[in-house]
């Protein structure tokens, strides 16, 4: 299994990024973003499982939206109202069973 993630970059306070999170393998469980600010640990921030339910972190709850392409076995994070503290390298996991997977990670800056 393997997941590359993209769309991460510099954007103003206020303003929206997409990141994508594209997938090698199927029939996961569920699939997760998680985001690690320098000096902090890493940090779940949402999740969609097998049958659509989604789930947030309450400090992006209403800001962010995770949904997914199985067609193309891609996971969005749309992020909106981005804030400063939300900078940090976004990585997305996938669960099956008792394995998961990592992507590479994509740095996301939130500055004026």
């Amino acid at each position: 299994v393997q997941l590359q993630a993209s769309g991460g970059g510099l954007v103003q306070p206020g303003g929206s990024l997409r990141l994508s999170c594209k997938v090698s393998g199927s029939n996961f469980n569920h699939m997760s973003w998680y985001r690690q600010a320098p000096g902090k640990e890493r940090e779940w921030v949402a999740r969609i499982y097998g049958g659509g339910t989604t789930g947030y972190a309450d400090s992006v709850k209403g800001r962010f939206t995770i949904s997914r392409e199985l067609a193309r076995n891609t996971v969005y994070l749309q992020m909106n109202s981005l804030k400063p503290e939300d900078t940090a390298v976004y990585y997305c996991k996938a669960d099956r069973g008792v394995a998961s997977w990592w992507g590479q990670g994509t740095q996301v800056t939130v500055s004026s």
